[in-house]
Formats: structure tokens, C-alpha cells, sequence
């Protein structure tokens, strides 16, 4: 869903470091055209913790697939069914 704003176990911030771990982790960084590994984009936000790192690592992001979603889409589904 949405990354929490604090660490569970310890309470560091952690929500203003996502967008900047997934821009790190997604783009080139070096000469060879590689991204830069998990550990490194942690370690460069300052993520020292395995209680922080382990809340940006295993963070799955479904608010696009939700926001997609229409419950009304279904209610029309049905009506049309229905006749």
C-alpha cells in the first residue's frame, strides 16, 4: 500500500526516503549503464538499521493497481447482466 511514515521496531522516518531509494535502484549509476544494487542505495540513504532496511526492502507498492480499481464498474456489470 503506502510505505509507512516510521520504522515499526525503532520509529526513523523512513517515508521521504522511498522515492529516492526506487530512483536510485532503478537508474544507471556507473559507467557500465548498472543501477545500483539494494545494499548501496540503503547504505547512501543512510539506512543502517536492518529494522529500516527491512521496511524499504519488503515494501510492496499497490497503490497504482488500487487506484485503478472502480467498485461502481461492478454494480453496472451486474445491471447489465441482469437484463
Amino acid at each position: 500500500m503506502i510505505i509507512p511514515i516510521r520504522c515499526f521496531s525503532c520509529g526513523k522516518v523512513i517515508a521521504d526516503l522511498y522515492e529516492q531509494y526506487v530512483e536510485l535502484i532503478s537508474t544507471p549509476q556507473n559507467a557500465a549503464g548498472e543501477p545500483m544494487s539494494d545494499g548501496q542505495a540503503m547504505d547512501t540513504l543512510g539506512l543502517n538499521r536492518y529494522c529500516c532496511r527491512r521496511m524499504v526492502l519488503t515494501h510492496v507498492d499497490l497503490i497504482e493497481k488500487l487506484l485503478r480499481y472502480n467498485p461502481a464498474e461492478r454494480d453496472i456489470i451486474k445491471l447489465n447482466n441482469q437484463r
